[in-house]
C-alpha cells in the first residue's frame, strides 16, 4: 500500500515537471518570435554641440565673405563712377560746342588756359548794325586749355574788324586782359572742344 502511494506521488512530480518544462520552452520561444518581430530602429547619431557650432561659424564665414565680396563690387563700381564723374568734371565739354564768358586768360609753360562760364547770347539789332548781347550767368568759372593748334577768331571790339579775322594765342591773351574786369563780362565767345576737353576754336562775338 505504502508503495503504491509513493509510485503515484513520483510519477505526479514527473508529469509536474515536465509540464514546467513545456510551458518554459513555449515562453522561450514566444519571446525569441517577438524579439525577432520588433522592427529595428537605429536612431541617427544627433549633432554634437561642437558640430552644430562649426556648421553656424561655416555659414556667417560664407555670409562674411559674400557680403564683404558686395562691398567690394559696390566700391569698385563707386570708384569707378568718381573716376568718370572727376573726368567729367574736369572736361565738362569735352566733344561739345559751348557758349562762353571769358573771365580771365593767361600762359603758362608755352600753354594757353582760360577761365570760362557758360553764358547766352540774343540778336540785338539796330538801323545801323546788328550784334550780340551777353546775358552772363552766375555759376562758377572752369580753367580750360586751349589745344596748341587752336584757332582763333576774334571780332570787335577784341578784333579789329567787325567780322572775326585770325589772331595768334598771345594776341588773344594780350588783348583781353587790356581789358577792365568790369568790361569782360560784355564779351562772349563759340568755344569748340575736342574729346580731351581742350579749346580746338574760339571765336569772339561782335559786339557793339
Amino acid at each position: 500500500m505504502y508503495h503504491s502511494r509513493r509510485r503515484a506521488a513520483v510519477r505526479y512530480l514527473t508529469v509536474l515537471a515536465f509540464g514546467l518544462a513545456a510551458l518554459t520552452g513555449c515562453a522561450d520561444e514566444s519571446e525569441g518570435q517577438e524579439a525577432a518581430a520588433a522592427p529595428e530602429t537605429s536612431a541617427a547619431p544627433s549633432a554634437s554641440a561642437d558640430e552644430t557650432a562649426d556648421a553656424a561659424d561655416t555659414d556667417d564665414a560664407a555670409d562674411t565673405d559674400a557680403a564683404a565680396d558686395t562691398d567690394d563690387a559696390d566700391t569698385d563700381t563707386e570708384t569707378d563712377a568718381d573716376d568718370a564723374s572727376a573726368s567729367t568734371g574736369a572736361n565738362p565739354w569735352a566733344g561739345a560746342r559751348q557758349f562762353v564768358q571769358i573771365d580771365d586768360a593767361w600762359s603758362e609753360d608755352g600753354r594757353t588756359y582760360l577761365s570760362v562760364r557758360p553764358a547766352e547770347k540774343e540778336a540785338h539789332v539796330t538801323d545801323h548794325s546788328e550784334a550780340w548781347v551777353v546775358v552772363p550767368s552766375e555759376g562758377p568759372f572752369t580753367e580750360v586749355l586751349l589745344a596748341e593748334d587752336a584757332q582763333v577768331l576774334l571780332a570787335v571790339p577784341l578784333g579789329d574788324e567787325s567780322a572775326a579775322s585770325s589772331y595768334s594765342q598771345a594776341e588773344f591773351v594780350s588783348r583781353l586782359t587790356a581789358q577792365s574786369p568790369s568790361v569782360r563780362p560784355r564779351f562772349g565767345y563759340d568755344l569748340s572742344f575736342d574729346g580731351e576737353g581742350q579749346v580746338t576754336r574760339l571765336e569772339s562775338l561782335y559786339t557793339s
